[in-house]
């Protein structure tokens, strides 16, 4: 019986991929290349944050479309590595690693924080308050948003 992946090794794994833009897609995304990105890339990215500071889902992806000199990067699974690297921060942490990924900066476009990550809600809200920054509650079922996230946005520097 094998032994079961731990979510550093998933984060590892994830290899990136180049597609072309197939025709019937072309309408809606463009013309050229799609990049599919791998995980390290991502957390690469996260890692030059510090307290305070803030980044996207899509300020990640036009980062790494601009280095690898694609037409953009795919959302979902951006989404997803991101869930992995959360995921295996989480772990590190509770197995006592000094420094982990700070995966709680990443937010929504709109600056809405991602409730999908561990912890859910309540964990983004307080990791976040924690580095300074103030929360709007969102009303209804929109999630929470950092309150000025644009002006806290890391220049992400190629």
């Amino acid at each position: 019986m094998s032994k079961k992946k731990t979510w550093r090794e998933k984060v590892d794994a994830v290899e990136e991929k180049i597609h072309v833009i197939t025709p019937e897609w072309e309408e809606k995304l463009g013309k050229g290349n799609i990049l599919i990105p791998n995980a390290v890339d991502i957390e690469r990215l996260i890692n030059k944050t510090k307290k305070g500071e803030l980044l996207t889902n899509d300020s990640i992806r036009e980062v790494l479309a601009t280095e690898k000199k694609v037409l953009l990067t795919a959302a979902i699974p951006t989404g997803v590595y991101l869930k992995y690297i959360a995921l295996a921060s989480e772990e590190e942490s509770g197995n006592n690693k000094e420094t982990v990924t700070p995966y709680w900066r990443v937010l929504k476009p709109d600056g809405a924080i991602n409730i999908k990550f561990p912890g859910g809600e309540e964990k983004q809200v307080a990791l976040l308050q924690s580095e300074g920054h103030l929360i709007e509650m969102g009303k209804g079922k929109k999630p929470p948003k950092v309150v000025g996230f644009k002006k806290k946005l890391h220049p992400l520097n190629i």
